[in-house]
């Protein structure tokens, strides 16, 4: 293999990379060998068809492979050799690979930066600590008790109506056939509640009971099942039964209903939650605090590459909302060239905050266990009911979405560390303090490729 350095600046390296015609010769015969012992060709016995024929029939079938493997091994080894830490993957680009001919292709690659993490005990920050009073957990129960959503069939014949429950039937099928998860007897819907794919439920308002209807339905993109993502099907429904809301008292039968022992049980459990539910905000506070200072105190070179990529996804996004009219106010009378100086500002901070966090969790043997991830999976599972079978199949198919996991899980444990090393100070509010003192709390943002 012949390595010629074409570039050397900055954090950026360029190299030509050339994989003599020998190796790749060697590759081919291995990979029609092992072709040969089960292929059949007429005349031939498998396991006795001479190298040539084998080459004629099925070399531009093992081509690809073999380039995609010998590009994979010597770029990797190019890495290794010369000591390379790759900040995020090299680019790639093949000049030529001739059947007989030497393999030849272009790498670039951007190095990680020298990063000297600062000292976490110089890092000051606010913990705000929330008191649930007693008279917002009553509330939380009346609102637990109200979705509750008793019902009794209701006394006069009537179509359904906003807020009814209907019990129904139904199939749903997918270019005529059912599809898996789409079916159901005896399902209770709380017409209005949501909880069916948008466009659902509104179309059984005004049914009779005892009547059938075909419910046609897209569902959406970013639906978690491949085979039913952005897919157009229909529902074939029968109505059995409409009844309507029967008001659930706050009292020890509805505590039974969540299975638990008893009312008070449930209240220290509703307390437990709202109590998970306030850190979870006010550590969204407190770790805006951390990123800030932390892209405050460090300044290193940035990958140019990693740079350039974070903020043209940023600013397909940024297009996608301008065609859509969904562009935050604030930047509707903004020039392209604002908006694109304010954007990279960002897409550096994002990449600055990526590779700072990266660095700190390599260095303190930081990881995302397996326990980790499968914990996360199910929590993505459990927003789907019914559908969580297939959440959890799509993300064992995709690796890709795995990675999406992970990279936040990594992030957090890291921000966990600094947290601990940091000068922490406590504050106790109340609900009604904390919302007056900070209002909406803003969007976590931060190092989004730091797992990467």
């Amino acid at each position: 293999m012949q390595v010629t350095e074409t570039n050397n600046q900055g954090l950026r390296r360029d190299y030509k990379v050339v994989v003599p015609a020998s190796q790749l010769q060697t590759e081919i015969a291995s990979e029609l060998a092992e072709m040969g012992k089960s292929a059949k060709i007429p005349g031939f016995r498998p396991g006795k068809i001479p190298m040539p024929v084998l080459k004629q029939r099925f070399l531009g079938n093992i081509m690809p492979r073999v380039v995609e493997r010998a590009v994979t091994d010597s770029s990797s080894k190019v890495m290794n050799e010369r000591g390379l830490r790759a900040a995020g993957q090299p680019k790639i680009e093949i000049v030529s690979f001739p059947e007989e001919g030497d393999l030849e292709y272009t790498m670039s690659v951007d190095l990680f930066p020298e990063i000297q993490p600062v000292d976490f005990k110089s890092i000051s920050l606010e913990r705000i600590a929330v008191d649930v009073p007693d008279e917002d957990i009553e509330e939380e129960l009346k609102r637990m008790a109200s979705r509750q959503r008793n019902s009794e069939p209701i006394a006069t014949p009537r179509p359904a109506q906003k807020e009814d429950v209907i019990v129904i039937d139904f199939v749903g099928k997918l270019d005529g056939e059912p599809f898996d998860g789409g079916s159901a007897t005896d399902h209770h819907l709380a017409l209005g509640s949501g909880s069916f794919i948008p466009g659902f439920e509104e179309q059984l308002i005004g049914k009779n009971a005892n009547e059938q209807a075909v419910v046609d339905v897209t569902f959406p993109e970013e639906y978690p099942a491949e085979h039913l993502k952005g897919k157009s099907v229909q529902f074939d429904v029968t109505i059995k039964e409409i009844r309507e809301p029967k008001p659930v008292e706050v009292n020890e039968e509805l505590a039974k209903s969540f299975g638990l022992e008893s009312l008070d049980a449930m209240r220290n459990t509703v307390r437990e939650h709202m109590g998970r539910e306030y850190r979870s905000l006010t550590r969204s506070r407190m770790k805006r605090q951390l990123l800030d200072q932390l892209a405050e105190k460090h300044s290193f070179e940035l990958p140019a590459g990693l740079v350039d990529s974070e903020f043209e996804a940023i600013w397909r996004q940024i297009e996608a909302d301008q065609k859509a009219g969904r562009l935050d106010a604030e930047d509707k009378d903004k020039t392209e060239e604002q908006l694109r100086k304010e954007y990279r500002d960002i897409a550096e901070r994002r990449v600055k905050l990526g590779l700072l966090l990266s660095e700190v969790g390599r260095v303190n043997n930081i990881e995302v266990s397996q326990e980790d991830l499968t914990r996360a999976v199910m929590a993505e599972a459990r927003q789907y009911p019914g559908q969580e079978k297939q959440v959890v199949e799509y993300y064992q198919r995709q690796p890709q979405a795995l990675a999406q996991l992970h990279a936040p899980l990594f992030e957090d444990k890291v921000v966990d560390h600094i947290i601990e090393l940091a000068d922490v100070k406590e504050r106790k509010l109340s609900p009604k303090e904390l919302v007056a003192e900070f209002g909406a709390e803003p969007k976590e943002e931060g190092g989004e490729n730091a797992g990467a």
